[in-house]
């Protein structure tokens, strides 16, 4: 059975925006329960949501800038160069 590696690599990058976007939000909302468990607020949850989704939308437009910066032909050569190179060994 043969795999077609653009899906892989697709499937990889669809996770790695969801990871990115995710994770901040996550943790900035479990520190402001917390917080708020602490404290006694009730501010710091939703004050913190909002910290890490602005996180995560600066770390998925910083990720998708990076690939897009690099033109398509150039990224299916290092691919290639890539497979190339696991062919030879």
């Amino acid at each position: 059975m043969k795999y077609n590696k653009n899906v892989y690599q697709a499937l990889m990058m669809i996770s790695q925006f969801a990871i990115n976007m995710l994770v901040p939000i996550f943790i900035c909302s479990f520190v402001g329960m917390f917080l708020d468990r602490r404290f006694g607020t009730s501010y710091w949850t939703v004050l913190l949501f909002f910290i890490g989704a602005l996180a995560g939308f600066t770390n998925v437009f910083k990720f998708a800038k990076k690939i897009y910066e690099t033109p398509a032909v150039t990224r299916r050569r290092s691919t290639k160069k890539q497979d190339d190179k696991k062919e030879e060994e």
